[in-house]
């Protein structure tokens, strides 16, 4: 008991990341039966709940690397839900709390003010730290990349720039997890990288037929 009372933080966070990982599986899976790489309704219900549930260990952790990441995101879950035709389908209180999760965490952090605390105590000056923001953000950006081709397309889509921009910017996070002593990170992002590399190498066979 006293190591769930100490560790149950870091259980949380893993239980987002495998979240995250499960959903990666599922694509994969689902993209290797069909042989190309696919877009399922259900890769992005549990990218939604997942960052659902890291938004909250962000928060909890205070770790600004997390929380402008999950922030950005989050969003983008939601319109691909939209585009899949699959948002209408959760329930409208449901919808209204996982729409406003970020506006009032981030309220509150600012209410509190540990948003200040965050912002200036994370140390934005140490090089390891920077890696890992640019690392962060830049795997939520991807879905700026990715929001832009499936508006351009009409459809939800994950195209292979996707998968570059996961690679790389998941290397970066495992060495800022590594120096955080993070296991949540450092795990999760090793296991991504592979899912990452395989996507694209999938893509680039489809692409040769």
């Amino acid at each position: 008991m006293e190591f769930i009372r100490q560790n149950w933080l870091f259980g949380l966070g893993f239980l987002a990341q495998a979240l995250f990982g499960t959903r990666l599986l599922i694509q994969l899976f689902l993209s290797e039966k069909a042989g190309r790489v696919v877009s399922p309704v259900i890769f992005w219900q549990i990218s939604l709940f997942a960052s659902f549930l890291f938004f909250v260990y962000g928060v909890l952790r205070q770790d600004a690397v997390i929380l402008l990441g999950q922030t950005l995101s989050y969003f983008i879950y939601i319109r691909n839900l939209q585009l899949k035709k699959a948002w209408v389908e959760i329930p409208y209180a449901v919808r209204v709390i996982v729409f406003l999760q970020p506006f009032v965490s981030w309220a509150w952090l600012v209410y509190t003010g540990k948003a200040t605390i965050i912002l200036t105590e994370t140390g934005y000056g140490d090089l390891i730290v920077l890696l890992g923001a640019i690392g962060q953000l830049t795997l939520n950006l991807r879905y700026l990349y990715q929001w832009y081709f499936s508006e351009k397309n009409n459809e939800s889509v994950l195209p292979f720039g996707f998968w570059v921009i996961s690679a790389l910017a998941s290397m970066l996070i495992v060495w800022y997890g590594f120096h955080r002593n993070d296991p949540v990170l450092l795990v999760s992002q090793s296991m991504g990288l592979i899912v990452y590399l395989r996507n694209m190498f999938l893509l680039k066979l489809r692409q040769k037929k």
